[in-house]
């Protein structure tokens, strides 16, 4: 609580008023110990202000009481002072749909859901976002470490309303225009320059270089050729990519004209992999909570014409894994791995190792939704949107920062044996919903009164005939919490 507090401190310059940050922090507080549905009249009744006015909680986010900029400074101020100093960062990009029901919420349409079925195409209405968390590692020193992301900014992205049938063609071409604009891959374009220039006006910022991980949605042309200095990219290749060797000094300006960017065409990735004339190199990294030895092969310098003339890449393909789903099951493979990287000087171990630390974005995604009520706030216009989903995802990233300032990466005591991991993942971590249940022990316990609940209290009866049972509603409440 004490360094929930003193994060949620650093961003008073987000909030015009003192009584606007108080109401802020409250509602903070719920929002991480709420037991409901996260509504904001649910986080008003975890607070014990239901019988008050609630009209300025709304307020609070439909006035754009809270600048949600000045809040995602506050967080990456407070991780990169978890850093050592010039330590690379490594960014998680990727956008999520929050489902929805109401026609009249800002930025609702028609969405392809992701969680359906590979032969069809299934349809929600839902709002989109797009997140950027940076990775902060359990250990500095090592080049294999487990890590969790950070969430660092948070941007709605909407798409424009479709203009009607028998719209003008003025209509139609403005809409054509913001939809180009507007598109998922420009935002996140956009974003990354953002914070690139972010982190130059910073003191030391402009030492540390930036590595982006995405995946295959946003490693294109709009991002590829638009990003700024210091940075590299590392994105998922599909297997069919027509890529191209770095021209020869002979026939690069043979005559007239301009000179050549491409060579001649190369393998693609698949071949490269089935290929066993280029041998395999092993790299160690970690992923799923333990240390694991890949397979990979490297080709560089090549070229790819959506990252445009000039710009060597480095090719990394990753053999697919094998599996058992069940004990005495066959042995299955996942899918094989193709990544391409900006900067071709990146050894694979750390390209590998950073990719892999993506996924800790969607699980950020996981214990937004389901743990933290993401989307829940039953909002409409476009600044209570906005900011309540800021605010959401910015309690979170605090308990996060916590609990490293807590040095409680794992659990401070054993869990029971039949909840212990195998021993093929012996580093287990403690998860989101164990860091609130202790987060909402360590709140209920100050409001108590409980002097003693981390250690033992010797009771020394002074009858001889044991005592009756009496309920205990404290114990019995954060034992039910835990």
């Amino acid at each position: 609580m004490t360094h929930w507090h003193e994060l949620f401190e650093a961003a008073r310059p987000a909030f015009a008023q003192q009584r606007t940050f108080e109401r802020a922090r409250v509602l903070g507080l719920s929002a991480l110990a709420c037991l409901g549905r996260h509504t904001l009249s649910g986080l008003l009744c975890t607070a014990g202000q239901q019988f008050h006015d609630w009209s300025a909680a709304y307020r609070l986010f439909e006035r754009e009481r809270l600048d949600p900029e000045t809040l995602w400074a506050a967080v990456r101020q407070s991780l990169l002072a978890q850093l050592p100093p010039c330590a690379p960062l490594v960014l998680l990009l990727d956008d999520t749909l929050c489902r929805k029901r109401g026609r009249h919420i800002h930025g609702t349409s028609w969405r392809r859901d992701p969680l359906g079925p590979a032969f069809t195409d299934n349809f929600v209405w839902a709002s989109r976002f797009l997140q950027l968390s940076l990775a902060l590692p359990e250990r500095f020193d090592a080049p294999a470490s487990l890590a969790r992301a950070i969430p660092i900014d948070l941007q709605p992205a909407p798409s424009p309303r479709k203009p009607a049938k028998n719209a003008p063609p003025e209509s139609w071409q403005a809409w054509r225009t913001a939809s180009a604009s507007a598109s998922l891959s420009r935002l996140g374009a956009s974003r990354i320059s953002v914070l690139r220039a972010q982190l130059d006006a910073q003191p030391g910022g402009a030492e540390r270089p930036l590595l982006v991980c995405a995946d295959r949605a946003f490693t294109c042309r709009p991002v590829l050729r638009q990003l700024p200095s210091r940075t590299t990219l590392v994105g998922r290749l599909r297997k069919d990519a027509r890529l191209y060797a770095p021209p020869t000094p002979q026939p690069q300006n043979p005559g007239r004209g301009r000179q050549r960017g491409y060579g001649d065409r190369l393998r693609t990735p698949e071949q490269y992999r089935q290929d066993e004339a280029l041998p395999w190199q092993t790299v160690r990294a970690c992923a799923a909570g333990n240390t694991y030895d890949f397979q990979v092969k490297v080709v560089t310098p090549v070229r790819w014409k959506a990252a445009g003339v000039g710009r060597d890449l480095l090719l990394l393909l990753v053999r697919p894994l094998s599996y058992r789903p069940r004990q005495g099951a066959r042995r299955l493979y996942h899918r094989p791995l193709y990544l391409i990287c900006t900067d071709p000087g990146l050894s694979p171990a750390q390209i590998l190792q950073a990719y892999l630390w993506r996924w800790e974005i969607e699980l950020n995604f996981r214990d937004q939704k389901t743990l933290l009520g993401f989307g829940q706030p039953q909002v409409r216009t476009e600044a209570a949107v906005r900011t309540t989903a800021a605010f959401y995802v910015f309690c979170y990233a605090l308990l996060l920062l916590a609990l490293h300032r807590c040095q409680m990466v794992h659990l401070p005591l054993p869990p029971p044996r039949w909840r212990r991991q195998p021993p093929s993942r012996p580093l287990q971590r403690i998860s989101t919903a164990q860091a609130i249940s202790l987060l909402r022990a360590n709140l209920w316990a100050q409001a108590l009164g409980l002097t003693n609940k981390n250690g033992f209290a010797v009771v020394r009866p002074a009858a001889q005939s044991p005592p009756q049972i009496q309920y205990a509603v404290p114990s019995a409440l954060l034992t039910a919490s835990g």
